[in-house]
């Protein structure tokens, strides 16, 4: 599998020439088959796991044989040792998913009636989110939490497990992770199979609130300040838009800047992903490197950095992911050398499905994921045929990057939503080069907020340029109407699944109708960009 990324050699009287990067891909079939083996029993329940598992063992022992005789016969056999990996890998995550969801599907929980009240005591695992603000009721949030116990007819059950808490805002939006609280709450069934037990609605305020653990009451502390300062500085747009840019808050997001972004396909720009730890991690190790600081104390600082980032933005499954994925990037920003990236996101994967396998059927880590492999695989590639073809090097590479995050995940998204804007690779082009300074002096502002607000607020105003862009882009892109509602489910992901696949085999480069006797994967000088410099 090559990307179309390319390494330079010596071919003599030719000078130098570059021969496509060649990704490491063997771990790939293990991450897939470590995925779907979670799936299957989250979905179709236990014994769909046990029957992947027994498959996979069954296929593994063939394999198993087949690669013995190959090897006794003086015969390569590495095609089928990759292949038993990862079918090692599907049965040990056969047995794991198909225990997590009989532990879900037998939850004493489970047996409750629909609809019965009952009394729980919750370990809430996130902020509280806002939901709606419809008039009836008054406005709502959500919140992830661990059951500790609940009481049910005069009888205590101490259970366990994973909820999610449907509460009215009053009482609750100022919670914070690590709280245990007791309420009042009727029992409903969950909406999607992810290892949830239940949904327990609440319909007043906790009767009983713990103390947060001292880091989270820090945390809270600078996510508070920091949407004060940011309020003190900048318009109300801006200041809500923040916090969601740098740490994922957006409990202060204006409605209508929502909706644009929701319209313009700019969403992920306030979830915590990757690309937000990747650029603090960046910023942290460049100014090391200006300081001529030793790369071990440099890596030490990134490390620190890392773990401040996940504290103050909720070590939840999705910003530990975004931890792990911004990692991987900078991982193989510094090497350069992108053929190492790959490797390491399907370890990633791996890792983090073992650690948490509600995550392979979460939306999010999804997109994600799939992101992240649109950049390895198909923007290098993408972008050196734009170079090739007359374009200068830094929108070739905004380009590519825009057009390949939005190819691999379009399918995912017009399953779960319908929604197709048909300018969204260029809105993504446009507010690209302000996302890094917006984070960079975000997360500067977000530090000295606790220090000292008017110094926080004075570096708080030099965002105000750049989130105005962003703003202005997102209602001119937004009042533009260009997206197309289409179906949801599972057959419009498959068409557009199709689709797409057809769209990145034709925008393949073909290296073989350039120039017959040129070296494959050479490419003719471009306009604007330095030989010597490396590719993507």
């Amino acid at each position: 599998m090559t990307t179309g990324a390319t390494d330079r050699v010596d071919a003599g009287d030719r000078g130098p020439v570059e021969i496509p990067e060649v990704l490491d891909a063997r771990l790939v079939p293990a991450a897939v088959c470590g995925w779907g083996a979670t799936v299957a029993p989250l979905v179709a329940g236990w014994r769909a796991g046990v029957g992947v598992a027994a498959g996979c063992g069954l296929v593994g022992m063939c394999v198993a044989a087949w690669a013995i005789r190959r090897v006794r016969a003086g015969r390569g056999s590495g095609v089928a040792w990759v292949v038993l990996g990862a079918l090692v890998i599907g049965a040990g995550f056969g047995v794991a998913g198909a225990w997590h969801a009989h532990r879900v599907q037998t939850h004493p929980l489970r047996a409750v009636r629909a609809g019965q009240r009952l009394v729980a005591v919750v370990e809430l695992t996130d902020d509280p989110k806002r939901v709606s603000a419809r008039p009836f009721g008054g406005p709502k949030v959500m919140v992830r939490a661990g059951l500790v116990d609940y009481r049910l007819g005069g009888r205590i059950v101490h259970s366990g497990g994973s909820v999610l808490v449907m509460a009215p805002a009053a009482g609750w939006r100022t919670l914070l992770p690590g709280q245990r609280v007791e309420f009042s709450a009727r029992v409903a069934r969950p909406w999607r199979p992810d290892m949830t037990v239940a949904i327990l609605r609440a319909e007043a305020a906790p009767t009983s609130v713990s103390t947060p653990p001292w880091w989270q009451r820090l945390a809270g502390q600078v996510r508070g300040d920091f949407a004060t300062s940011a309020h003190c500085a900048l318009s109300d747009d801006a200041a809500g838009l923040l916090p969601g840019l740098v740490i994922g808050d957006t409990s202060t997001l204006t409605d209508h800047v929502q909706e644009n972004f929701r319209e313009s396909d700019l969403t992920h720009l306030t979830a915590v992903s990757g690309a937000n730890v990747t650029i603090l991690l960046g910023a942290v190790l460049v100014s090391m490197r200006t300081l001529t600081v030793d790369p071990r104390v440099g890596a030490v600082a990134a490390g620190a950095a890392l773990v401040m980032f996940v504290i103050l933005a909720r070590p939840s499954p999705s910003v530990l992911r975004a931890a792990v994925m911004g990692a991987i990037a900078l991982l193989a920003l510094c090497t350069g050398r992108r053929k190492q990236a790959l490797p390491a996101l399907c370890t990633a994967i791996i890792g983090l499905l073992a650690w948490s396998p509600g995550l392979a059927v979460d939306a999010g880590f999804a997109l994600s994921v799939l992101a992240t492999a649109g950049l390895i695989v198909i923007a290098p590639g993408w972008s050196d045929w734009l170079r090739a073809h007359g374009w200068w090097r830094i929108p070739a590479d905004s380009f590519a990057v825009a057009a390949a995050a939005f190819v691999v995940t379009t399918p995912l998204v017009i399953a779960m939503t319908g929604h197709l804007s048909l300018v969204a690779i260029v809105v993504n082009m446009l507010v690209e080069p302000v996302i890094a300074p917006i984070t960079i002096l975000g997360a500067l502002g977000a530090l000295l907020a606790c220090v000292w607000s008017p110094l926080a607020a004075a570096v708080m105003h030099c965002t105000a340029p750049p989130l105005w862009w962003l703003l202005t882009v997102s209602d001119r892109a937004a009042a533009l109407g260009a997206s197309v509602s289409l179906p949801t489910g599972l057959r419009s992901g498959l068409v557009a699944t199709v689709v797409c696949a057809l769209v990145i085999a034709a925008l393949h480069p073909s290296r073989s109708r350039a120039d017959p006797d040129a070296v494959p994967g050479s490419v003719p000088p471009r306009p604007g960009r330095d030989e010597d410099s490396p590719s993507g």
